[in-house]
């Protein structure tokens, strides 16, 4: 599944569009002091949304037809290429560099640990905004006949 041109397009096409954000939001906001919070912000807000969209995807069937497709060009091109982690590690080094090591360490763990919470923020609030939205009473049942 994963070498069709179908599928390869849709994760490029996404890609570009998630990277291009990525270098847009890099290029316009600064550091604060030596923290680049572009990536650390970037990082958790995608974890976020790809949590939200898997979970949305998964609730609704079987990864195939549409579901893949949004799957494929949303969470594995969009986000993909819009969070990164290179981008971390490369940050981190340079903190380390700059003999900031503690910093570096918050740095890095705090946007790991925040990013697996934001992750798991994003299926929580995806799974309750499905159970809102579903009827409490199907038709034909003893509440909705009354």
């Amino acid at each position: 599944m994963h070498l069709r041109w179908q599928y390869l397009g849709l994760v490029a096409i996404g890609g570009t569009a998630g990277t291009a954000l990525r270098e847009l939001l890099s290029i316009t906001v600064p550091p604060i002091g030596q923290v680049p919070v572009v990536t650390i912000g970037i990082n958790i807000a995608g974890a976020f949304l790809l949590g939200a969209l898997l979970e949305s995807l998964a609730k609704r069937g079987p990864d195939e037809g549409r579901r893949r497709h949004l799957r494929l060009l949303l969470g594995t091109g969009t986000l993909g290429g819009f969070t990164t982690y290179s981008a971390l590690a490369t940050d981190t080094s340079l903190l380390i560099a700059r003999d900031s090591l503690g910093l570096a360490l918050l740095y890095a763990l705090a946007t790991i640990v925040v990013g697996a919470i934001a992750t798991w923020a994003g299926i929580s609030v995806s799974a309750a905004a499905r159970q809102r939205s579903r009827p409490t009473d199907a038709p034909g049942t003893r509440e909705s006949s009354k």
